[in-house]
């Protein structure tokens, strides 16, 4: 199936899960990183049994504090 990764259009298997999608693109920090599918967040609770769909799109955001 093919998906979008972070504005790349890829090939997967089907049947692809969120966490073999973040093990598959080395992730880093994946504890801390925020997933949206099709612009919709992906709540904590249902990472691990979130399937992947042909065509969906999916990015991984990064919150980050600082300031003075």
């Amino acid at each position: 199936m093919t998906i979008t990764v972070a504005g790349e259009k890829k090939e997967y298997k089907d049947g692809l899960t969120l966490p073999e999608l973040i093990e598959l693109e080395n992730v880093e920090t994946p504890q801390y990183v925020t997933v949206s599918i099709n612009d919709e967040f992906v709540l904590t609770e249902n990472r691990d049994t979130t399937v992947l769909n042909e065509g969906d799109s999916v990015e991984f955001l990064y919150f980050m504090g600082g300031g003075c």
